[in-house]
């Protein structure tokens, strides 16, 4: 589409507040045959995050509609979950996540340009630099990052976000043209279809420690000081409303693992912990890793490790032919290596080793436009291995 075509001022928008009007949209947009879908949330300035704007163009109107006004989204559901109405998203995994998981909204006849995008073997896929190498169209980010939690909203930020689904149906007719020329249009559909299909994750129980980066490398009492000063911070960002980065960042939170601080001056050493927060968070602090310290060798956390996994020669020698195998089509197609088949798959192969189509469908894990479009090439690589 030529450049030319496209309006580069401010888009259009109606804001929507109220339960009626949000009804009244909600029937008008079953016409639509095709939907542009982004959100905004408050990932960076509260504890629990939550969606707050949703924005869906048409070919001709933009909607913004306020969950925090509204209460509830939940009369959109039918519209999203309706196979006959395309919803056009980028990078869409967190939008979907967060969409069930505020709202029990689920996604179906899903298209996201930024897979597309990478299908095509495009090196820049955010939508910013799609929407600039495709239509000229400049999107700043004075307000990405932003509190999209707060009342009232500015026109400049409403603005902002509907540039965030504006421009995506075009976007996507010009990918899907491109990718159906390719030969790689059934390629993108079963990956939308099987994004379509994530949830949100449960809040974990599990000790923090086994999301923190590095943790691993720790002895076990140094593991449990750790445990300690995660789990205060998030009972401070609990009670504060702030994401738990806010709190306290990780790093000062290494160093206290490692060096077990017990006094105040010791604690003013910690790389990264400012004189505002030792005053406000020191003498918790101090008793957390006191604690800690002070726990038995039988209570003392144990960072879970499984058994290393016998790999036999023969599975390793085909593994390594298969990755080589996935570099020279990677080059071929012109995309990246993860999309001709992840590391997992080609274990999963190569442990498997199907002499034959018939065996190699039988695998689990592995897509069904894989299969057929180098299942036969690589029943035949590993004839050649033996």
């Amino acid at each position: 589409m030529p450049k030319a075509m496209f309006d580069h001022r401010d888009p259009h928008y109606v804001l929507v507040q109220k339960p009626a009007d949000l009804a009244r949209i909600a029937v008008r947009l079953k016409r639509e045959k095709a939907l542009g879908v982004d959100l905004e949330g408050d990932s960076m300035f509260h504890y629990q995050e939550k969606v707050c704007l949703l924005q869906v163009s048409t070919t001709l109107e933009n909607f913004v509609f306020d969950p925090l006004a509204l209460g509830d989204l939940s009369p959109l559901a039918p519209l999203f979950a309706d196979a006959g109405t395309r919803k056009v998203f980028h990078g869409s995994d967190y939008d979907i996540r967060s969409l069930q998981r505020d709202f029990g909204i689920r996604v179906n006849s899903l298209f996201d340009t930024q897979i597309a995008a990478r299908f095509l073997g495009m090196g820049e896929t955010s939508l910013a630099s799609l929407l600039k190498s495709q239509f000229g169209v400049i999107i700043g980010k004075k307000y990405q990052k932003r509190d999209w939690s707060e009342r009232p909203l500015p026109h400049g930020m409403l603005s902002y976000a509907v540039r965030d689904s504006c421009y995506l149906l075009p976007l996507a007719r010009v990918l899907e043209n491109e990718v159906l020329a390719q030969g790689r249009l059934s390629w993108v559909e079963e990956e939308n279809e099987l994004l379509s299909k994530v949830s949100p994750a449960p809040r974990a129980q599990n000790p923090l420690f086994l999301k923190f980066k590095g943790a691993s490398k720790l002895d076990r009492r140094s593991l449990s000081v750790l445990e300690s000063v995660l789990q205060f911070r998030d009972r401070v960002a609990r009670r504060r409303d702030l994401p738990p980065f806010k709190v306290l960042s990780n790093g000062p939170i290494m160093e206290m693992a490692q060096q077990k601080p017990t006094t105040e001056k010791a604690l003013k050493t910690i790389k990264g912990l400012g004189p505002k927060q030792v005053e406000a968070l020191g003498c918790p602090l101090l008793e957390q890793i006191k604690a800690a310290l002070t726990l038995s060798e039988d209570s003392l956390p144990v960072y879970p490790r499984g058994t290393p996994e016998h790999v036999p020669p023969g599975v390793r020698k085909r593994g390594k032919a298969l990755k080589k195998w996935r570099e020279e089509r990677s080059r071929d197609l012109g995309i990246d290596s993860a999309l001709v088949c992840t590391n997992t798959q080609i274990q999963l192969i190569a442990r498997e080793n199907p002499k034959n189509m018939d065996e190699f469908r039988q695998i689990q894990g592995i897509r069904n436009w894989q299969k057929h479009v180098f299942g036969p090439e690589i029943c035949a690589r590993l004839k050649t291995i033996g």
